[in-house]
């Protein structure tokens, strides 16, 4: 029998009392959403119709969360504006490097004074490396944080990120799945992200004359659809040449956010927003069974240790490197120390490849521990900051003060 609706209703019901648990409690949902979907899943009994595996309903969970994804990221770009990110374009860019400088030469050497051969150090080390744009968005959203200065330089890091990850899929791809790679085919992936991150952005604020007369519709309703129609176009034109979905979406919110909608279209899709966000997470914690992630369990502290320091730091060096105060330079690294998609997205390629088995433990437990630790640091950055910056202070023989909160 087809029980389709009353899983999909299950999942809903645990999504929401995940969702009251975290209100409750005054806390961002993502954790709570992620352990509510590990703690059922394809690993748990089931009676009759009271079936907590989501087998049937798996597929349209996902498919619902990808959704998510897009509306977060579609969401934060319309709170900034392609004008903006282009006059930080210079400090973006040397801020991007920092931060992927740090966390991928620390994502390599850890690895490698493991002992553990080449393929399995490049993969682990693009596991450790991309923060997730999804948890990112979702935590930055829910404590209201997109006026924020550093917000511009977090933006920022998630879509130099996304370069970054196009080259290295296509060099670590060739090394695991065709023992080759050849340097043209890398530049050419990494040409043509690029490309496709500029032409949106360059041929958006061109157009936005046109958009502004194009998206004068008086029903909401027609709107909406138009909107999300250019959203999920977008976002797969993106995904066909190897550009992150979710930045395709990220752009499109950039470009209307130079429109004189912006405000009308942002009213329209949160809810859009809060409910397909809240699946993602829900259907993220889903993929994790808990019983698997025993043996890495003292490697993953390891790499979760060196992912704090080596965020904290790239976030003071690239906020400094931007002008901002150094509170809000600790936000940065702070805020982007969340793992998610796309480490998962790496991982897969270990298991495409026949690599070391504990390395699929290994990026779950990983990207569980920083996905629930993530919106912990964010939520308490400005005491966590303000300690740190005492702590220093009192070394130096300085007096303990630190930052003012913001």
């Amino acid at each position: 029998m087809d029980h389709m609706v009353f899983e999909v209703g299950l999942a809903l019901a645990l999504v929401a009392g995940a969702a009251l648990l975290s209100w409750k409690l005054k806390f961002s949902t993502a954790p709570f959403l992620i352990v509510a979907g590990m703690l059922v899943g394809p690993h748990t009994p089931h009676f009759g119709m009271l079936d907590l595996r989501f087998v049937e309903s798996a597929p349209i969970i996902e498919f619902m969360g990808r959704l998510g994804v897009l509306f977060l990221l579609f969401y934060l770009g319309l709170e900034f504006s392609v004008g903006r990110l282009v006059r930080s374009g210079r400090s973006i860019a040397v801020g991007g490097s920092i931060y992927i400088g740090i966390n991928f030469t620390l994502g390599l050497l850890y690895p490698a004074l493991l002992g553990w051969p080449l393929k399995e150090t490049l993969v682990a080390a693009g596991i450790t490396t991309i923060s997730s744009s999804a948890i990112v968005a979702k935590v930055l959203v829910d404590l209201r944080r997109t006026a924020n200065p550093e917000t511009e330089m977090i933006l920022g890091i998630i879509m130099f990120e996304d370069v970054f990850l196009a080259v290295y899929l296509s060099v670590v791809s060739g090394l695991v799945l065709s023992e080759s790679t050849t340097v043209g085919g890398v530049l050419l992936s990494a040409a043509v992200a690029l490309a496709f991150m500029l032409g949106v952005l360059g041929v958006g604020r061109l157009a936005v004359p046109w958009l502004n007369r194009a998206l004068r519709i008086n029903s909401g309703e027609v709107l909406l659809l138009v909107v999300s129609a250019a959203l999920l176009l977008v976002a797969g034109a993106g995904e066909t040449l190897h550009v992150a979905e979710a930045i395709g979406a990220l752009l499109l919110g950039l470009v209307l956010a130079e429109t004189e909608h912006q405000a009308r279209i942002e009213h329209l899709i949160v809810p859009f927003r809060d409910f397909f966000g809240a699946l993602f997470f829900f259907g993220f914690g889903l993929s994790i069974d808990p019983f698997a992630l025993g043996g890495a369990v003292w490697i993953t502290l390891g790499a979760v240790a060196l992912t704090l320091v080596g965020n904290f730091a790239a976030g003071m060096l690239a906020g400094r490197s931007a002008g901002l105060s150094p509170a809000g330079s600790a936000n940065v690294g702070l805020t982007v120390v969340s793992r998610g998609e796309f480490s998962i997205v790496v991982a897969s390629l270990a298991a495409a490849g026949g690599l070391m088995q504990v390395l699929q433990p290994f990026a779950a437990l990983y990207v569980l521990i920083l996905a629930i630790l993530g919106p912990v640091l964010t939520r308490q950055s400005h005491s966590i900051s303000r300690a740190l910056f005492r702590l220093a202070g009192a070394v130096r023989g300085a007096p303990a003060g630190g930052p003012p909160a913001r």
